[in-house]
C-alpha cells in the first residue's frame, strides 16, 4: 500500500519530517496504528539493520533512522493507548551504574521499538536497584544492559545478582552489550546473551522470545 511504502522509505532514509507526514497521512486514510508498525516500521528497521551489517550504513544512519521511527511512533502511541492496544513483548533497557554513555543504547532502543517491541528506556547510570525495580514493576520479557567502559562492566554482574536476590532472575531474559563486553563475559556473569551491535541485539531478542 502507498502509505506503507512512504513511511518505510522515510525511515530507511532517516527523514524524520517525512516519516511524521507519512504517518499522519496514513492515519487520516484510516490505517490502524498496529498495521503501520507491522507493515512499515518493522520492515524498515529490519532493512536498516541489514544495511548496517553490510557496512552500507553506519552509526549516523542508524541514529537518523531511529529518530525518524520515533517521530512516527509519537503519533501512534497515544492512539494505541487509547484503544487499549499493547505490544506483545516488553523490553527494559539501560546503561549500567557509573557509565554515562548512551549512544549505543539509544540506537538499540530505537531499533527494538521499530522492530515492534515496547521499550522502557531507563537511561544511563542505572543502578542495580533501579533495574530490579523496573523488572518488578514492568514485568518485561527481556532486560538489556549496556556498558561502554571496562570499569563499569562489573555492574552487570551486580545487577544479575540483585535480580536473583529479588527472585526475579528466572522471569526475565538478560542481554548485555557494549564495546568492552564479550560473549565470554556474558557466560561468566550468567547473562542469556550478548551482541556487539544494535542489529544483532534485535535479532537476539527475537530469537529468545521465539524460543521461550
Amino acid at each position: 500500500m502507498p502509505q506503507f511504502h512512504e513511511l518505510y522509505d522515510a525511515i530507511v532514509n532517516g527523514d524524520a519530517k517525512r516519516a511524521r507526514l507519512a504517518t499522519q497521512a496514513a492515519l487520516q486514510a484510516g490505517t490502524p496504528p498496529m498495521d503501520l508498525i507491522a507493515g512499515s516500521m518493522v520492515p524498515a528497521m529490519d532493512q536498516v539493520g541489514r544495511l548496517f551489517e553490510a557496512e552500507e550504513y553506519f552509526v549516523p544512519e542508524l541514529l537518523l533512522a531511529g529518530r525518524a521511527m520515533k517521530n512516527a511512533m509519537e503519533l501512534l502511541r497515544p492512539l494505541m493507548t487509547a484503544a487499549g492496544q499493547k505490544f506483545a513483548t516488553r523490553v527494559v533497557i539501560g546503561t549500567v551504574k557509573g557509565d554515562l554513555h548512551d549512544i549505543g543504547k539509544n540506537i538499540v532502543a530505537s531499533m527494538l521499538e521499530g522492530g515492534g517491541f515496547e521499550v522502557i528506556d531507563l537511561g544511563a547510570d542505572v543502578t542495580p536497584e533501579k533495574f530490579v525495580a523496573a523488572v518488578e514493576e514492568s514485568k518485561p520479557h527481556v532486560l538489556c544492559m549496556s556498558a561502554l567502559l571496562t570499569v563499569t562492566m562489573p555492574a552487570m554482574r551486580t545487577t544479575i545478582e540483585a535480580l536473583k536476590r529479588a527472585g526475579l532472575r528466572d522471569h526475565v531474559k538478560v542481554l548485555i552489550g557494549g564495546a568492552p563486553v564479550t560473549t565470554e563475559y556474558a557466560k561468566e556473569i550468567g547473562a542469556d546473551g550478548y551482541s556487539d551491535n544494535a542489529s544483532g541485539a534485535v535479532g537476539l531478542v527475537k530469537s529468545l522470545i521465539a524460543a521461550a
